[in-house]
């Protein structure tokens, strides 16, 4: 299993990234896969949930359950269970102007087409796209939350 990392800063407050990562809809916006949401039962993320979605690897259509293991003002934590798994993790410091945020995902195949999309979506961390998308993720603002 290979794990990717990235750094950026943002403005907003940890508080305020954490919101956005734990946001659908703002996450859409950022993610390194595009994908849709198929199931959720609550407007955002929270630890226990399990999430369906649909995205596209190497042009195959794939659906995963996600499952947030951890949320809190430093963090989230998840785990994608599909043809390929895929942990990640976005940790968020208080930083100068606003915060620190570091993404580490891991992928890793199940059997012969789960490799191959393994490979293919490596081979995209690898090119770039976690560092883009938490880049994207850096100057998207914060949801409004419902009093």
């Amino acid at each position: 299993m290979r794990t990717f990392t990235a750094h950026t800063t943002a403005t907003s407050t940890p508080s305020e990234v954490v919101q956005v990562l734990t946001d659908p809809d703002a996450i859409v916006r950022w993610a390194p896969i595009p994908f849709e949401v198929l199931e959720l039962d609550e407007d955002r993320l929270y630890p226990g949930a399990t999430v369906c979605v649909r995205g596209q690897l190497a042009g195959q259509s794939a659906e995963f359950s996600v499952h947030v293991l951890e949320v809190s003002d430093e963090r989230l934590t998840l785990v994608a269970e599909g043809p390929v798994s895929i942990d990640v993790d976005y940790q968020v410091s208080a930083a100068r102007g606003g915060s620190a945020i570091r993404a580490s995902v891991s992928v890793l195949g199940h059997g012969l087409i789960g490799r191959l999309l393994a490979k293919a979506t490596k081979a995209l961390l690898a090119a770039g796209a976690l560092q883009t998308s938490l880049n994207r993720l850096a100057t998207q603002p914060a949801p409004a939350i419902a009093p």
